[in-house]
């Protein structure tokens, strides 16, 4: 077998694909690339389809060593990127030759980087997909939900591409900046009074260090929100408000079902946003009509051929 070898995994890194679909009925989570933006410009540099399995890094720190010739493309996280000591550029694709080595720094800017592979990282799916799940034991290298850990192989195959590429500037997210993320109202938004809706978008949140791929805690003036009878169904960018008034927002590897009150949901490019957020950023939201994020969404799947 052939692939990239895994020398130093780095604190978390999980492969990825577009998520695990159609078993939330029995309480699995989609899973999938907590940076759709990110990861989706990472299969495109390299003519992967949509979905294509790649690795998500949480903070860098990684180190692979290529059994092959093939190409790489690394989108997201700011963090140093050598092949054999000579840097490379990230949001970029570039060669790499069997015997090289590829080290990754420790982010500066951002949390999560994404690396695919041409072709893809060739692992076997788990209900439909090989997302890493690693609540459930799902997915992965070996199906069973675990990060990689050194000795790991990644599986891939030989390929050639006819050059580097990158994607344009305007293109790629600048994770300095304290981000505005667009938010659609709903659920038992009706249920929180007027003014706590204003309050929720008239203020700042900071993030919790107590977040990760399940979701995103915020700080803040804490809301008044509604009492709720019964759990419903949840998805990927859900708001809810528990009893302390403090919002989470739901990712990934969420739950399915929410006893919490809706206040709405975050537009689902601006997640990757608020995934590449450190703790304690600070964050605000602005409102945002359904038609508009529907539209946006079309014209991001269209550009990525989903």
């Amino acid at each position: 077998m052939t692939g990239l070898a895994v020398i130093r995994p780095g604190p978390l890194s999980l492969l990825q694909d577009a998520g695990r679909a159609r078993w939330q009925h029995l309480g699995v989570s989609p899973g999938g690339p907590l940076d759709v933006h990110a990861a989706a410009w990472a299969n495109y540099l390299l003519g992967n389809p949509w979905g294509t399995p790649l690795v998500e890094i949480a903070l860098g720190g990684v180190e692979l060593e290529s059994i092959l010739d093939t190409w790489l493309a690394l989108c997201g996280a700011e963090l140093d990127i050598t092949l054999d000591g000579a840097p490379r550029p990230n949001w970029s694709r570039f060669a790499v030759r069997a015997g090289q080595r590829l080290c990754l720094g420790f982010a500066r800017r951002g949390q999560r980087a994404y690396l695919a592979v041409a072709g893809g990282f060739r692992v076997g799916a788990v209900l439909g997909s090989v997302a890493t799940q690693t609540r459930e034991g799902l997915g992965g290298l070996h199906g069973d939900g675990r990060p990689l850990r050194a000795g790991d192989l990644l599986p891939c195959a030989p390929a050639s591409l006819p050059g580097m590429a990158s994607v344009p500037w305007r293109f790629v997210p600048d994770y300095r900046a304290e981000p505005s993320l667009r938010v659609m109202l709903g659920g038992d938004a009706g249920d929180f009074s007027v003014a706590e809706r204003r309050r929720f978008f008239a203020q700042a949140w900071t993030l919790s260090p107590q977040s990760d791929r399940m979701g995103v805690r915020l700080s803040g003036e804490p809301l008044q929100a509604p009492t709720r009878q019964w759990s419903l169904g949840v998805t990927t960018g859900t708001i809810q408000v528990p009893p302390d008034g403090q919002p989470i927002v739901l990712l990934a590897d969420r739950q399915t079902m929410g006893g919490y009150p809706i206040l709405g949901w975050v537009h689902p490019l601006d997640l990757g946003l608020l995934a590449q957020c450190p703790a304690h950023r600070a964050v605000c939201f602005e409102r945002v009509e359904v038609e508009a994020v529907q539209g946006e969404m079309r014209e991001f799947y269209r550009f990525f051929g989903r």
